[in-house]
């Protein structure tokens, strides 16, 4: 087990007012609400705005918790931020949320691990607060998936939108909220997963250079349903837990169908899974935060629970954590 002493202490989300049905895309491509339903689950996703990027998003999060939770951020010493849709190579986006809020003394990074992303901000987080070299970190995940996104294309364009979730994580001598983690690469099927960037060659293969997401659905479906079943035992054999001390599992939002699968193999039933996908679609790394959030809605997730996130994809790369849920009930 993790001798964590990094806690949880807030969270935010927010997603855009616009809203893309299914009705919607069946005016857009050769498609149908039933067709959709069925194979991925999905009903809504949102859209941004045309002047709208990925730091208005987390910024809109950012302000959320705040007012929610009461908590400042001035003394915020390093923001991360998860996301492949970024304002701009760079500046990095961490650094125009430190610009907004004016945080006077505080690192700020990107992190590029797709859908993996915000799990892998919270490990990071753990790592640098638990080792001494911070005490309050920001962790936001956030994507404007749309502006990447080939709505001529009904394979992809059915999937992919829009939104921000961040969590506050401090310092805490006594009660960390980290409990394992289970992170890794597959870098092999990179291929699967990608948007093209400066080379369009990826390991000899020739990619697709037109700016959109390219996504090869079945290589990746089959990844996920054979890795992380397994990463989910390695979590719980890691905090000497089994599944019936885990109160939720809260995957990456991809498709609700290979969550079901995932769940079906890993013994975990859907009703304690936590989900972003029919409302909000595939928003890579904002879909674990949404997922939270909507339990914290409803009040199925509470302070104290035991909680895995896993998140999954481009990469391939993956990360899973298991946590003891110390955001405070509201």
């Amino acid at each position: 087990m993790l001798n964590s002493k990094a806690k949880l202490t807030a969270l935010g989300t927010y997603v855009p007012e616009r809203i893309l049905t299914n009705a919607d895309l069946e005016k857009l491509v050769d498609t149908s609400d039933e067709w959709i339903v069925q194979r991925t689950g999905m009903r809504e996703r949102r859209i941004a705005a045309e002047d709208q990027y990925v730091s208005d998003l987390c910024i809109q999060a950012i302000t959320r918790m705040i007012n929610l939770y009461n908590v400042n951020i001035n003394d915020v010493d390093m923001i991360i931020v998860a996301t492949s849709t970024p304002d701009y190579y760079f500046p990095s986006t961490a650094s125009r949320i430190q610009a907004h809020f004016n945080i006077p003394d505080t690192g700020s990074m990107d992190v590029s691990a797709a859908c993996a992303g915000f799990a892998y901000g919270l490990h990071l987080a753990n790592g640098l607060i638990t080792g001494g070299l911070h005490r309050k970190v920001l962790v936001v995940g956030a994507e404007t998936l749309s502006k990447i996104t080939d709505y001529t294309d009904r394979t992809t364009c059915v999937l992919f939108g829009d939104g921000a979730g961040v969590a506050l994580v401090e310092y805490d001598e006594d009660e960390g909220s980290f409990l394992a983690a289970d992170i890794g690469t597959y870098g092999q099927g990179g291929a699967h997963l990608y948007r093209a960037g400066l080379s369009n060659y990826l390991d000899g293969e020739k990619l697709q250079d037109h700016g959109f997401i390219a996504q090869n659905g079945r290589e990746v479906y089959k990844w996920a349903v054979r890795s992380v079943p397994t990463g989910i035992e390695r979590l719980l054999n890691q905090a000497d837990m089994k599944k019936e001390d885990l109160d939720w599992f809260v995957p990456h939002s991809a498709n609700l169908r290979m969550i079901e699968s995932i769940c079906e193999r890993s013994i975990i039933p859907l009703e304690e899974t936590l989900t972003s996908v029919e409302f909000y679609g595939n928003t890579s790394a904002a879909s674990i935060p949404l997922a939270l959030q909507c339990g914290l809605d409803d009040g199925r997730l509470r302070h104290g629970q035991h909680v895995i996130l896993y998140g999954f994809g481009g990469g391939l790369t993956y990360a899973g954590l298991l946590l003891k849920w110390s955001v405070p009930d509201l």
